[in-house]
């Protein structure tokens, strides 16, 4: 059979053939990025589906508009706009047709995908950054350029340079707790980036599926509120949000803001792909966004989270010693660590992780999140499924691996 010459450029993601690994008895996981279902509202969720099937089912059940459910359109700008409570600084205006809704926000890097790249265009991204955007892009034929990143997010100087070298045909950036991460983008620089991209006219993308996932302290506000302050800057940036990390993943609904333009042609290429989003779950998602019962759900999983990481560092620090370094994350749902090869003990994740299997615990190895350049001694961790008690018992287990 003779398969299309793009897929030369892909494989398949070195995550999802991890879980293959993960059927072991007893194994403890801490590779993958899910968030944690026992953590779901999952009354809500019901009484919103009873009610969007109890009222006027046919509509919900039926073919819809491309650009989404207009309820659900309406109740994502009321979401933006209430950010933070009255007049903050994460509020940010976004109008209902200023939006479309999308299967998940990976289809809508899907879509900026086919709208944007040609064969041979350069993107830049974070090194690391999140592996399927990698695919994604390559798949239609991306040249993948990483910019280099420490605890603050991307470096902008060392960002400038490569916009300088490459003419990028955007940036794609996860500002906010990033996968794989864990960094967060400082407020300077967030807005070193958007007049960046007013200056040098290159499209910003910021994806923040993780951005309400913080544990004490609210993040800096997002490139796309920031927009409002730095004239022009709206006119270069995309936002990809989702309800998959907060509310569901198995509701499937995210969502790009984008120029008009953009936006028009995204649309017409999801057109082409699945007509539109289901309306069931965007009707669902709709109704439970006005039950008001998200930010006592949102309250549960930062706290559940923010124990989960505590606990993860103080094991780490205890257990693995100088073996490995790592930046403790204020939010989302990972740690990016590095085995430093300390006297002696071990220094490739790969092998690492090879001894963990054996000893009854996964994490990814940190070289497939690379579009080049890998770093062979990076790995990632997520304490998002995994309670308190297994948590310390799986980095016990990490500690017999080295």
């Amino acid at each position: 059979m003779q398969f299309a010459e793009r897929l030369n450029t892909i494989e398949t993601s070195a995550i999802r053939e991890l879980f293959k690994l993960l059927g072991k008895p007893g194994i403890i996981s801490f590779a993958g990025g899910f968030p944690d279902p026992a953590l779901f509202d999952t009354e809500g969720i019901r009484i919103s589906a009873d009610a969007v099937l109890g009222t006027r089912p046919g509509p919900v059940l039926q073919y819809g508009a491309t650009e989404g459910y207009q309820p659900l359109r309406e109740a994502i700008s009321g979401f933006y706009a209430a950010k933070g409570g009255p007049a903050n600084a994460a509020n940010v205006a976004v109008k209902p047709d200023g939006l479309i809704v999308t299967t998940g926000s990976q289809q809508a890097l899907d879509l900026i995908g086919k709208t944007l790249i040609s064969p041979g265009d350069r993107i830049i991204v974070e090194a690391p950054t999140f592996l399927a955007t990698i695919q994604c892009f390559r798949l239609y034929g991306a040249h993948i350029i990483g910019a280099p990143i420490d605890a603050d997010g991307v470096v902008v100087d060392e960002l400038e340079k490569l916009i300088t070298l490459h003419k990028p045909k955007l940036i794609y950036l996860i500002p906010t707790f990033g996968n794989p991460s864990g960094a967060t983008l400082s407020l300077e620089r967030r807005k070193r980036i958007l007049e960046l991209a007013v200056r040098t006219q290159t499209l910003v993308v910021e994806d923040d599926p993780y951005g309400e996932l913080y544990f004490t302290e609210p993040p800096p506000p997002s490139l796309l509120a920031l927009s409002d302050h730095v004239p022009g800057s709206r006119d270069w940036l995309a936002h990809c949000g989702s309800f998959s990390k907060i509310l569901s993943p198995g509701l499937r609904v995210g969502w790009l803001i984008a120029p008009t333009e953009l936006l028009a042609k995204a649309t017409m290429c999801k057109q082409f792909s699945d007509a539109h989003t289901s309306n069931l779950t965007q009707a669902i998602a709709a109704h439970y966004l006005g039950l008001n019962r998200l930010d006592a759900t949102l309250e549960l999983v930062r706290k559940t989270y923010a124990e989960r990481a505590t606990v993860m560092a103080e094991s780490l620090r205890r257990e693995l010693g100088d073996a490995i370094a790592f930046n403790q994350p204020g939010g989302g749902m990972f740690f990016w660590a590095r085995l430093t090869g300390a006297r002696g003990q071990i220094s490739s994740a790969a092998e690492f992780a090879r001894r963990s299997i054996d000893k009854g615990v996964a994490f990814v190895p940190g070289a497939p999140f690379y579009a080049h350049d890998p770093d062979p001694a990076t790995l990632r961790l997520s304490f998002a499924t995994v309670g308190l008690e297994r948590i310390e018992e799986g980095i016990g287990r990490l500690r017999l691996a080295l």
